[in-house]
């Protein structure tokens, strides 16, 4: 079993990125949106909601670290100022960790202007319904930047099998092609 958790700030790419890697590798992708996007309806963006979501997460990955498939990418924005996001990331490794699975973790990066414009792209606003509201949702991604680091700083991240890369100039595609090799997945 893989655990890979691709991470990074707002409209990086790491939906589109795991969408290509999970075509060229066995891996099946389970990105952040799809608890939230279910749960947003009913809750809005909320305590609860944000509970819920946590909660569903967690049994997808006690269910899926115990199961026959290959393996899982995970997609999440991580607040590297946050004490609870790091206690997140370890509870999400730990738990495919106790069952023997080989974690990756891999970042991405891209300058502020390709994110604006990752931000509308057509993929992003299918597969994400809390994005379709572009006016919103830059505001959001604007804000979050002046109130979280959502980026690692150099050697920050300890882990043997982390990978980071600026993926501003490169297409998902591209990408893909990079963590696959990087790993052998």
């Amino acid at each position: 079993m893989k655990f890979v958790l691709l991470f990074g700030p707002q409209a990086v790419g790491k939906m589109t990125v795991g969408q290509e890697l999970s075509k060229i590798t066995e891996l099946k992708l389970f990105h952040n949106h799809m608890t939230i996007d279910l749960l947003e309806t009913f809750f809005g963006f909320s305590p609860e909601m944000w509970r819920l979501s946590n909660l569903f997460r967690e049994e997808i990955f006690k269910s899926f670290s115990k199961s026959d498939n290959y393996g899982m990418i995970f997609t999440y924005v991580w607040a590297f100022d946050q004490k609870e996001d790091w206690d997140s990331v370890e509870k999400m490794c730990n738990i495919f960790n106790s069952q023997g699975a080989e974690i990756y973790l891999v970042e991405l990066e891209a300058d502020l202007e390709e994110r604006l414009k990752r931000n509308k792209t057509l993929n992003r606003l299918e597969n994400k319904p809390t994005k379709r509201n572009i006016k919103q949702s830059e505001q959001n991604l604007l804000s979050s930047m002046e109130s979280f680091r959502l980026n690692s700083e150099d050697g920050e991240i300890k882990k043997e099998n982390y990978f980071k890369i600026n993926n501003t100039n490169l297409y998902a595609e591209e990408v893909a092609k990079i963590i696959k090799n990087k790993f052998n997945l």
